[in-house]
Order: structure tokens, then C-alpha cells, then sequence
């Protein structure tokens, strides 16, 4: 079985890294087949992956010089945003789609899934980290602009964190400085999760972090991605210098 991650510029010297955690819509063989039972409309929507958000992690970490890990399988596997011990690590609905493959998936299946996928990503996102003493990690994800039955969201960057936010306060300063910036604080979801992988990669040991939250649909093409890598680059790093840290 192939890595469950990609791993690209890990020579690169910055001192940030750049994580995206649902870089991928794939299941894997191993997984019911590589099927999940949904249809590709589901598979090819929020659900699945972050849209966008691989394209503009790789953007984003070139302009910055920065080595970026991108997981290699979809959330609805096994969600490496979520600690081993979370009742949504491993998704039976999600926005009013059933997943058929997980239904009846029990906690062999769950810990199978989770020795397979989960702990490697994050053994090597760990690894990443450790390279350098003052690593700086970056989350990137999207969100979709509408869940079923819900009103539109009107942001166009979220900036998550949790009780550390030495470069999330900064971050918002300069991102709410951008004139046609719409910009969330802790929104459209909220930054504190325990054991998630800002949590564990981030908090636990103490280093600078961030997650970053695109709306999907301002990310959806190549174009897209490298105008948000190249317009966000510069932001973060002066974030980082107002933070002194």
C-alpha cells in the first residue's frame, strides 16, 4: 500500500509548515473496494475533501518556501482533523448523506482504518514539525458557502485557533485590514477541538499555529489557488513578525 500522504518541498528552509489535512476525496482499495457506497456527487463535494484546499496548501507553501503535507485520502475514511478518541473521527452521516461503507463499520474497523491512515499522516506531519526548533504550522482547509438547509455563509477567510492565538490575533489584524477580506473569527467553526491536529501539533507542544479556512468557491480553480497562495503569503508572514515569536 502506497504512503497516505504526500510530502513536497521538505527540504525547503522556512521555518513554516504547511498541513492540509483533507487534501484528497480517495479510498484507498482496502477500504470496501476503494467505494464508500455514495454516489460522485457526494464523493466530489465538501463531504469528501476540502475543495481547493490542496492546490492552494501547494501555492501557499511555495511562495512561502515552506516544505507542505497533504493527506491522500478523503475525511469520510478516517478524518485525520479529529483525535482517535473523537465519535466523528469516523463519519456514519454528514450533511444528509448517509456513507453505506460506515454504517456498519465497527471498532476493529475503526482502529484498522485508523493504524492504515490516521497515525502515519500524523506520524509524518510530526516528523515535519520536529525538523527545526521554531516551526510555525499552518492548517489549510475550505468551506462550502451553504450547508443543506442553512443560510449562506458570508466569509470569505476564517481564522481558527483555541486558547493560543499569537499569530491567529495578528493574523485577523491584517486580514481585517484587507478591504474585501470578509473575515470569521473562529468562524464558520470554532478552533477549539481537543486532540485535533492544530491540538496536537500545535498546542500540545507549544509551537505558533494557525488554521486557515477558505470559502470553497474562491478556491476552485488552479487560477484561484495560486492567486490566494501568492495574496496570503505575505499576510501570514507579517503576522508572524507582529507576533515576536
Amino acid at each position: 500500500m502506497t504512503a497516505p500522504f504526500h510530502i513536497e518541498g521538505h527540504d525547503r528552509a522556512s521555518r513554516w509548515l504547511i498541513t492540509c489535512d483533507h487534501a484528497s476525496n480517495r479510498v484507498p482499495d482496502c477500504v470496501n473496494g476503494g467505494v464508500l457506497g455514495l454516489p460522485d456527487e457526494d464523493m466530489n463535494r465538501h463531504i469528501a475533501y476540502d475543495i481547493g484546499a490542496a492546490g492552494l496548501s501547494r501555492a501557499l507553501a511555495r511562495e512561502m518556501g515552506a516544505p507542505v503535507i497533504l493527506s491522500d485520502f478523503s475525511r469520510l475514511v478516517i478524518d485525520p482533523n479529529r483525535g482517535e478518541h473523537d465519535p466523528t473521527v469516523l463519519m456514519k452521516l454528514y450533511d444528509g448523506s448517509i456513507i453505506p461503507a460506515n454504517r456498519g463499520a465497527d471498532a476493529a474497523e475503526q482502529e484498522r482504518r485508523l493504524a492504515a491512515f490516521h497515525r502515519p499522516y500524523h506520524d509524518a506531519l510530526a516528523g515535519l514539525a520536529a525538523r527545526r526548533g521554531d516551526t510555525v504550522v499552518c492548517a489549510v482547509h475550505s468551506f462550502t458557502p451553504q450547508f443543506k438547509g442553512r443560510e449562506m455563509r458570508p466569509w470569505h477567510v476564517g481564522v481558527l485557533y483555541a486558547e493560543d492565538d499569537r499569530l491567529a490575533a495578528p493574523l485577523l489584524d491584517r486580514l481585517r485590514a484587507e478591504a474585501d477580506i470578509y473575515v470569521g473569527d473562529n468562524e464558520p467553526y470554532s478552533g477549539h477541538l481537543p486532540g485535533d491536529s492544530m491540538d496536537r501539533h500545535g498546542t500540545v507542544p507549544g509551537r505558533p499555529h494557525v488554521l486557515i479556512e477558505l470559502r470553497n468557491d474562491l478556491i476552485a480553480t488552479p487560477e484561484q489557488q495560486e492567486h490566494w497562495g501568492q495574496r496570503l503569503a505575505p499576510i501570514l508572514d507579517g503576522a508572524l513578525t507582529d507576533a515576536g515569536c
